[in-house]
């Protein structure tokens, strides 16, 4: 019998190791797989390369990540706002590293890694400092700059519910980057507030199939405020 369904974070997260990539979805706190982090957190994998579409909020998340000094370099496209002061403080004494991507680019560099893209031209960014060094080429009289994948070891992901399959349905705006997410990563780990039978989610409804999910992580309901409210 095929299940994906692991009951404990902790046990999810022990397989990611020092060095890795990981790809944590959310937009700001929607959709942000909170209890995979905390678990990461605990597990001590370090010198980590996060991808994410911002660099955490207040001391929860991403930033407890950071603040705990397990990562060496952030990619994502909202690293500073008015809660962001664990990584700002980190990214001005120079212990984080930050490689900017627009928030178009960079969910579609995500999608390419998890189609097989080899590469793509994107109008986004030519002309500024995100473009130096990069191959630029005229197309149709409009210039373009060369983006490649973002691949990684692992994603972390959250989604409102899961069978024991991998199948996942998601709240809202709660989807964000978790689909492409999952495509992309080499193992992916999703965390759903439940754990539904096989046959219970409407086949209509299913934005990530289960063949791109590795452990299925139920953490119960969690309180929906703002965006995936």
């Amino acid at each position: 019998m095929i299940s994906k369904t692991t009951a404990d974070a902790a046990e999810a997260v022990s397989a990611i190791r020092d060095g890795m990539t990981v790809m944590i979805g959310g937009f700001g706190t929607a959709g942000q797989p909170v209890e995979l982090i905390d678990a990461l957190v605990a597990h001590g994998a370090g010198d980590l390369t996060v991808i994410s579409n911002n660099a955490g909020n207040g001391t929860t998340g991403i930033a407890a990540l950071l603040a705990a000094g397990r990562v060496r370099r952030v990619v994502c496209s909202f690293p500073r706002q008015a809660d962001s002061q664990v990584f700002d403080a980190l990214y001005r004494s120079g212990e984080v590293e930050l490689e900017l991507v627009p928030q178009g680019n960079l969910a579609e560099r995500i999608r390419a890694a998890g189609a097989g893209i080899g590469a793509f031209y994107t109008p986004t960014g030519y002309g500024t400092l995100l473009a130096e060094g990069k191959e630029t080429r005229e197309i149709d009289g409009r210039m373009y700059v060369l983006e490649h994948p973002l691949h990684a070891d692992v994603a972390l992901i959250g989604a409102h519910r899961g069978d024991r399959w991998g199948n996942l349905v998601y709240r809202k705006t709660a989807r964000n980057f978790g689909p492409v997410m999952a495509a992309a990563a080499r193992t992916t780990i999703a965390q759903v507030d439940e754990v539904v039978e096989l046959g219970d989610l409407d086949p209509e409804a299913v934005i990530t199939p289960g063949i791109y999910v590795d452990h299925v992580v139920p953490v119960g309901a969690r309180t929906q405020t703002g965006a995936d409210a």
